[in-house]
């Protein structure tokens, strides 16, 4: 089932492929006499035939996009939306860095309350649609804006939100000729299905900087989390780093740090030096991080000197060390 998750990159006969194989651009592909037994059948019988005719396009329109990188998770409710947000808050800090948000969790979109735009609209223009500013030099742009009501559920197949993702990034107007974006990041669903594969492919031809695997200490989590880096692997997806999420609690009152979710297995320390991928670091509980999310503040900001911060300050240096070597 592993195979699923893969992507085959554009023109490219896969090696495992069978000796006949009519290539995963081909009309025929997955579909052929010589596809039968390929392990590769399903994924090709899936893809469109042929380039996406829309991919120049998505090219040209994220061509001032610096960095773009994935936010990713095997498990749901790790605190994925939550370290984009707080990410994002933090890379905005410095008034001369541009930084985008794509809320690509189409079904489950949180980022809007996490950064306090949760009742903006989005608004076209002869450029295409604009997304929601937060700040002067932090954009954002989620279906949420596009919602009736925080109620209203998106009961949507692959196709419709594959199709959304695509809007995303080809019609969204997120600079103007002359600007440039230092950092686009993506907010995604647990797992690796229809949304991962398709910014995969849509970012194929404008790159992709790497992805930052969200985890939390217990094997539960750690093992969905080997599914997110061999999907990485499989697409071509550099890794920035692994961040262990909900490592220890601090109390609020002594500061002192408690195990609450025990990694049994040795946690996110042991799957990084096992897979040789660097552990960009770990971060406390603390109730104050669930706080801002829900009132759409920076933590950063209102709690700069807790433990949780300085965890957070530490790893988003670390990313931004590693994407602009």
């Amino acid at each position: 089932m592993a195979d699923t998750a893969k992507v085959i990159p554009e023109g490219k006969v896969p090696e495992n492929a069978n000796e006949h194989c009519p290539g995963p651009e081909s009309e025929s592909a997955g579909r052929a006499a010589g596809c039968e037994g390929c392990p590769n059948q399903e994924i090709c019988s899936t893809q469109a035939a042929g380039p996406d005719p829309d991919l120049p396009i998505v090219a040209e329109r994220l061509s001032n996009v610096k960095h773009k990188i994935l936010v990713l998770s095997g498990k749901g409710g790790v605190g994925k939306s939550t370290f984009t947000g707080q990410l994002a808050f933090a890379l905005a800090t410095d008034e001369n860095t541009q930084v985008g948000v794509v809320d690509i969790d189409i079904c489950g979109p949180s980022l809007p309350r996490i950064m306090g735009c949760e009742r903006e609209q989005v608004h076209p223009s002869s450029n295409g649609w604009s997304p929601v500013y937060v700040q002067d030099n932090l954009a954002v742009m989620s279906i949420a804006f596009m919602l009736p009501d925080e109620e209203s559920a998106v009961i949507w197949r692959g196709p419709k939100k594959n199709g959304m993702i695509k809007q995303f990034l080809k019609d969204v107007n997120w600079t103007d000729s002359e600007e440039q974006l230092d950092f686009m990041l993506f907010d995604t669903p647990p797992g690796t299905s229809d949304e991962h594969l398709s910014v995969v492919q849509l970012l194929r031809n404008s790159g992709i900087t790497g992805a930052v695997i969200v985890t939390t200490p217990q094997e539960v989590s750690i093992q969905d989390v080997r599914k997110e880096i061999d999907f990485c692997r499989k697409a071509g997806v550099p890794i920035i780093g692994v961040v262990e999420n909900m490592s220890g609690f601090v109390c609020p009152g002594c500061h002192n740090e408690s195990r609450i979710f025990y990694p049994t297995t040795g946690g996110a320390k042991a799957l990084c030096e096992e897979l040789e991928i660097p552990l960009l670091g770990s971060i406390p509980l603390d109730p104050s991080i669930g706080q801002s999310c829900d009132f759409g503040t920076s933590f950063l900001d209102t709690h700069a000197d807790s433990p949780a911060a300085h965890a957070y300050t530490q790893i988003i240096d670390k990313i931004k060390s590693i994407v602009k070597s």
